[in-house]
């Protein structure tokens, strides 16, 4: 244990949802870490209106550990927004993002501190590694290669979304009105240089991750519409070229029934194949405009990140 004054407040976040069988080794492995460090903490845990008694096991941890806080929303207001106005409640120098299923080990706090010391506002842990199965890393490594690819804020690739941030960025988060926010964007959009933490990911040992099909679809699709026009400059692009091909093949057709009147047959799978192919660009293309009006409609609502039910902890 560190015998040096302390030099200050770190604040850990760590969004949590049906994690009861990893919340209190999460808090004792953060506990033993902070303890190697000349710093003082906050562990705010937010809980996510969970239904396996991850808000008892936080409450006793709570009781025991004054450094333990609980938000406790609500509804389940989801993986973007949770996150994120847990942030804006620390009161650290510095906050660090770490996630509950203990994937992003709490023994990399030291290095992201280190990082914050010789200047960094910004680490990220960055995946090098995973023991997770072959075609769902084959997938991530692929998106994460055409998010950073397209977007027109450098986006760091294989990140995790653990790591740490200064309390100049956390002030900047708070003004930003914003009711769905993508994270890893804002961060890139600030602009400060990030560093970046390598690790290998470990597997889940306990529980089941709450990220199904449609959450990482939904974490995808923001991350592309949020800081990319490229998508809707392909559908125009793409539509151009389809009327063009069609206004070739037409003008081809035309002319060989001119040529062989009596002989040449068009038949229907000419057509047929034309159809779908044109309407399935089409039915992409609305598909792609519409995520963009989704955005839109989102931020318009102006409604609140998140509606708290209860605070422990917090004077």
């Amino acid at each position: 244990m560190t015998t040096e004054p302390a030099r200050g407040l770190i604040g850990i976040v760590t969004p949590c949802f049906n994690e009861a069988g990893n919340v209190e080794e999460l808090v004792e492995r953060i506990a033993a870490v902070m303890a190697t460090v000349p710093y003082d903490y906050e562990h705010i845990l937010i809980d996510n209106a969970s239904t396996d008694g991850t808000v008892d096991v936080l409450r006793r941890i709570a009781a025991r550990d004054r450094h333990v806080k609980v938000i406790v929303n609500a509804r389940n207001f989801g993986h973007i927004r949770s996150p994120f106005h847990a942030i804006r409640q620390s009161s650290g120098d510095a906050v660090i993002l770490m996630a509950a299923d203990l994937q992003d080990p709490p023994e990399l706090i030291p290095a992201f501190l280190d990082k914050w010391e010789k200047g960094f506002k910004a680490v990220f842990a960055v995946k090098t590694g995973t023991d997770e199965g072959r075609l769902m890393s084959a997938v991530r490594r692929l998106y994460y290669r055409l998010s950073s690819d397209i977007s027109e804020v450098p986006i760091v690739r294989n990140a995790t979304g653990a790591g740490l941030i200064d309390r100049a960025i956390v002030d900047i988060l708070r003004t930003i009105d914003d009711p769905y926010p993508y994270y890893r964007g804002l961060i890139a959009e600030i602009g400060f240089p990030i560093a970046e933490v390598g690790f290998r990911q470990p597997v889940r040992t306990s529980g089941r991750s709450s990220n199904n099909l449609y959450s990482l679809y939904d974490i995808g699709m923001l991350g592309i519409t949020s800081y990319s026009r490229l998508p809707l400059r392909l559908a125009v692009a793409v539509g151009f070229a389809a009327a063009s091909l069609s206004l070739l093949v037409a003008f081809g057709f035309f002319i060989a029934k001119l040529v062989f009147w009596n002989s040449f047959q068009l038949g229907l799978a000419p057509l047929l194949i034309g159809l779908f192919f044109f309407s399935s660009i089409q039915l992409f293309s609305i598909g792609i405009l519409g995520e963009y009006v989704v955005s839109i409609n989102t931020q318009v609502r102006k409604r609140p990140i998140v509606v708290e039910a209860e605070r422990i902890n917090f004077e």
